[in-house]
C-alpha cells in the first residue's frame, strides 16, 4: 500500500528528521514502519505513514480490541480487567471539575461514555469508526460520527489513548480549543516512549502499535503541541496499569508467549522507575484553554 512521507516535523514544523527504530505492525499488516525522530524538538513520528483514507484498513483485525469489544486471548481479558478498574477512576478524575457536560472524543465502544452517563453526566462521544460506534450508540448515548458542524462547546473533552492515532493532531487541536468552554479541562491520555517498559522492550514495545500509531509523544514534545494551540499543562498524571498491560503485549510479541510473571515484573519495575521521573508507561495530560 502506497504511503505518505512527511516532509515537515507536524509540532515545530522542521524539516530535518533522523532515523530513530523501526517497528513491525504485529496486529494486522505484519510490515514494518519507521518512526523518525525531529531534530529541532525532538518529536517521534512514524514517517512514511498510511494516507488518512487508507487507515481504516490497519484497524480490521479482531486483536483491535478497544474497535471489537471482543476477548479472544488473556491479553484481551487484561485489557477488559483493567479498563472496569479504571472507569471508574477516569470518571473521579474529571468529576473533581465539576462538569455538566462532556465530549468523550474518540469514544471506541462507548463504555467511559456510558458510565459517565449512568452518574446524571450530560454526555457525548465522537467515534469515526462505523462499528465502533455502532456499538457505543446502543448503550443509548449520543455519539456524532463527525465532528463538522458541530457548534457546541463542552466543560470536559476527554481523549483517551486517542491524539496518537489522529492524521492532523494540529487541526484536531484547534478544534478541540474550539469546542471546549472558557474554564473546561482537556484530558490527554498518551503512551510514554520515554518510559522504562518502552526502553526495555525498544521495537517490540506495544504502544508504538504502528502504523494506527502515527504520534509517539513525549512530555516535553506534547507540552510543545499543547502550547503551540493555547493550552496550558496543569498536571500530568499515571496510569499505572498500562505499563502491566503493555508488557505483556510486548513480550508477546517478542517471544510469542505470554510471560505473564515476567511482564508482571517489568511492568513493576517500570512503575518503581517512574516515582521520580514521571516517566510511566501512560501519561494523562490535563490540560486548561489560555484565551487572550
Amino acid at each position: 500500500m502506497e504511503l505518505e512521507n512527511l516532509t515537515a516535523c507536524p509540532v515545530c514544523q522542521s524539516s530535518s528528521f533522523t532515523p530513530y527504530l523501526q517497528v513491525k505492525d504485529y496486529t494486522v499488516s505484519k510490515d514494518t514502519f519507521k518512526i523518525v525522530r525531529c531534530q529541532q524538538c525532538q518529536f517521534l513520528f512514524t514517517n512514511p505513514r498510511p494516507f488518512a483514507q487508507n487507515l481504516g484498513s490497519y484497524y480490521k483485525s479482531d486483536d483491535y480490541i478497544s474497535h471489537t469489544n471482543q476477548s479472544h486471548n488473556p491479553v484481551h481479558l487484561v485489557y477488559k480487567l483493567a479498563r472496569t478498574q479504571t472507569l471508574k477512576w477516569k470518571y473521579n478524575l474529571i468529576k473533581k471539575f465539576n462538569p455538566a457536560t462532556l465530549l468523550d472524543y474518540g469514544c471506541g465502544t462507548g463504555h467511559f461514555l456510558n458510565y459517565c452517563a449512568s452518574k446524571g453526566m450530560q454526555a457525548s462521544g465522537f467515534e469515526p469508526d462505523a462499528p465502533a460506534r455502532t456499538i457505543a450508540a446502543a448503550k443509548g448515548v449520543p455519539v456524532l460520527p463527525s465532528t463538522q458542524q458541530v457548534n457546541k462547546q463542552w466543560d470536559v473533552i476527554t481523549l483517551w489513548h486517542v491524539l496518537e492515532h489522529i492524521p492532523d493532531v494540529n487541526r484536531v487541536m484547534d478544534w478541540l480549543y474550539k469546542h471546549i468552554t472558557t474554564h473546561g479541562k482537556l484530558i490527554v491520555a498518551l503512551p510514554n516512549p520515554e518510559s522504562y517498559d518502552a526502553r526495555h522492550f525498544k521495537q517490540y514495545w506495544a504502544a508504538y502499535d504502528v502504523p494506527r500509531h502515527l504520534s509517539h509523544f513525549t512530555k516535553k514534545t506534547f507540552t510543545l503541541l499543547a502550547e503551540r494551540h493555547h493550552f496550558s499543562v496543569e498536571q500530568i498524571l499515571p496510569m499505572k496499569l498500562d505499563s502491566f498491560y503493555v508488557s505483556l503485549l510486548s513480550n508477546r510479541y517478542k517471544t510469542n508467549g505470554f510471560k505473564p510473571i515476567k511482564s508482571f515484573i517489568t511492568g513493576l519495575k517500570s512503575n518503581s522507575y517512574a516515582n521520580k521521573t514521571m516517566n510511566y508507561s501512560s501519561l494523562i495530560y490535563v490540560l486548561s484553554p489560555q484565551h487572550p
